[in-house]
């Protein structure tokens, strides 16, 4: 039974989702330098690696998709007995609230995509793989794992990116057994024939993808709509959710068709977007949610992801800002968890952006603290202030402080046009969130020497700056509080 739902309904029902994926793994490596000079030996850029970081590709960024939303994910796939199958091992396994059924196959290779990026754009992808069908008795020992777990899914995920996971046969098996226990599956589909998708609640093309299933114009409202109900009477699927890329989705299901506009205000990477939105709608579904309030759901986190760099994820406190902006204020949505803080600090150093952080209890915000401030902005891109938290703030002052609780010193801080992001946390130093997000400079006011700022070791092990900034004599929060107390 499903059931009409808002973003925020979805958003705090989405514990309870527990979506099986099937699919196709593979390592998303990113490769980060600079290029500024042509080689001498031939007519191509000199590339200067200053960083590489690898993470889940295909189902398995399906699988991190599905944690970051807060659900339950069980992953059922194929690795090589490689050393990249033993990182994609060592990845999920990092993945909180996960079960996974990891098939190795001696002598498979695992997949492998790497891309090569320069000023926050891809300049080349390498691809190393291995494009066969898995063995029998692999695809055997999927089907009655799956067969296990699915009387407590609420969603069958099929992540095809068309390495071998996913037989026709293996498909059949998994779609019937799907359909027998009322469990909906939804399909991130490759290739041109759908019919081995026949019986899937929904499939997620998208705008190329469509085209080549059908063989049709794909580049407006109407033509994409009449691609769709093709695809829906001659390959057996109950409906079609297109992702157009600037043009947002198109959804028919049966009868009804809704178009949904894209969201995103600055488009980074589309890496991994189709993962995201295939976690998102199954998310959805497994919670009972219809199909075109997932849909809707989907888009929204659509247009999260596509604001990072590298095959993100959207957060469910990202998603909610996404569907209110607008009705938030502009302040509410600079203030972050660590983690959502982590990847915008990724995205502006992507950008060539210089990351500042400073940080305090910021009780009462006088002119001395946005001297700060404004100081602290001046020495970098953007500026991420860390906020102690209430508990740290009674630690730390005592009793009776702070003044104000720590969600309205961060909208204030929030409100300031030189803080980009304000991040609260609960240690009484920043020394943790200082280790997690590095900082290329780190600010504090010259009543310190640089020796007893917290984290100006660190800072400088990474080569970041620390900088004091001068204080604003005659202001103080505690000597305000003894004003008003007197």
């Amino acid at each position: 039974m499903t059931r009409n739902a808002s973003i925020s309904t979805i958003v705090e029902r989405l514990s309870g989702a527990t979506v099986i994926v099937v699919g196709d793994t593979m390592l998303d490596r990113f490769v980060d330098g600079v290029v500024d000079r042509i080689s001498p030996e031939a007519p191509i850029p000199i590339f200067t690696v200053r960083q590489e970081t690898s993470m889940l590709g295909a189902s398995g960024n399906v699988l991190r998709n599905l944690v970051a939303l807060g659900g339950r994910a069980q992953l059922m796939t194929a690795l090589g007995d490689d050393d990249a199958g033993g990182e994609v091992r060592s990845l999920i396994a990092e993945e909180a609230q996960t079960d996974a059924g990891l098939h190795g196959i001696p002598g498979r290779r695992t997949s492998i995509k790497t891309r090569y990026v320069a000023s926050g754009q891809q300049m080349m992808r390498a691809d190393r793989e291995t494009v066969e069908e898995i063995p029998t008795d692999i695809q055997d020992r999927i089907v009655a794992q799956v067969a296990a777990e699915i009387p407590n899914a609420g969603a069958l995920l099929l992540s095809d990116y068309g390495k071998g996971v996913l037989s026709d046969a293996l498909l059949r098996r998994l779609i019937d057994a799907a359909r027998a226990a009322n469990c909906p599956v939804v399909v991130d589909p490759k290739g041109n024939d759908y019919r081995r998708y026949a019986g899937a609640r929904v499939v997620t093309p998208n705008r190329q993808e469509l085209s080549l299933a059908t063989n049709m114009p794909t580049g407006d409202d109407a033509s994409v709509e009449a691609a769709c109900k093709h695809l829906i009477s001659a390959m057996g699927v109950d409906a079609v959710l297109a992702t157009r890329s600037e043009q947002g989705m198109t959804l028919v299901d049966g009868g009804d068709v809704h178009h949904f506009p894209a969201r995103a205000r600055e488009v980074f990477d589309v890496s991994g977007a189709g993962d995201t939105v295939a976690a998102a709608v199954a998310a959805a579904l497994s919670i009972e949610t219809s199909l075109s309030d997932a849909a809707q759901f989907a888009n929204i986190a659509a247009s999260v992801v596509v604001g990072k760099v590298g095959t993100a994820v959207a957060h469910p406190a990202e998603i909610l800002s996404a569907a209110h902006e607008g009705e938030w204020s502009d302040a509410e949505a600079k203030v972050l968890p660590a983690s959502v803080a982590d990847e915008r600090v990724a995205a502006w150093r992507r950008q060539g952006r210089r990351v500042g952080f400073t940080n305090g209890c910021f009780d009462l915000l006088h002119p001395g603290h946005v001297s700060l401030i404004a100081q602290a902005r001046r020495n970098c891109d953007c500026l991420i202030v860390g906020l102690n938290s209430d508990a740290s703030v009674v630690r730390l002052k005592g009793e009776g402080r702070p003044v104000q609780n720590e969600a309205s010193r961060a909208t204030v801080l929030a409100s300031l046009a030189d803080v980009d992001a304000v991040v609260v946390f609960g240690e009484d130093t920043p020394l943790e969130l200082i280790r997690a997000l590095k900082p290329d400079v780190l600010i504090k006011g010259a009543d310190y020497t640089v020796d007893e700022v917290v984290g100006a070791e660190d800072v400088k092990s990474w080569g970041g700056e620390v900088v004091l900034a001068d204080l604003l004599d005659g202001h103080s929060t505690t000597a305000t509080i003894q004003r008003l107390e007197s």
